[in-house]
């Protein structure tokens, strides 16, 4: 079985749910930089525009991963883990919609090896 490119922590995953089950389909973005840096955006479907250029690297909880293609270099021989952590002090401070929620979602990653 081949390694998945991005997987989600179960916390990570109970997170994707609850979004899921008030907004609808989801789509995940990690940008190369802006407003929130390079952590994992999570937006409505409906209302995200993924550039072209991104990166699908594959799907989390059903919901589409895409990375900016300078962050996909970077990251090119890692896997990429979608965990999320309590962050109380960020309401306001992104776009993503985990943040109303007292949540931010965030990446580990992990060298891929060779079989």
């Amino acid at each position: 079985m081949a390694l998945q490119r991005v997987v989600a922590t179960p916390e990570a995953l109970k997170v994707i749910e609850r979004l899921k089950k008030e907004y609808g389909e989801l789509v995940f973005n990690q940008s190369g930089g802006c407003c929130d840096g390079t952590a994992p955006m999570c937006y409505e479907k409906k209302d995200f525009h993924v550039p072209s250029r991104n990166v699908k690297l594959g799907e989390v909880g059903g919901c589409e991963f895409f990375i900016d293609p300078d962050q996909f270099e970077y990251f090119r021989y890692c896997q990429i883990i979608l965990d999320v952590k309590e962050e109380k002090s960020a309401f306001g401070n992104s776009f993503s919609l985990e943040i109303d929620e007292g949540y931010q979602f965030i990446t580990l990653s992990r060298l891929l090896e060779s079989e």
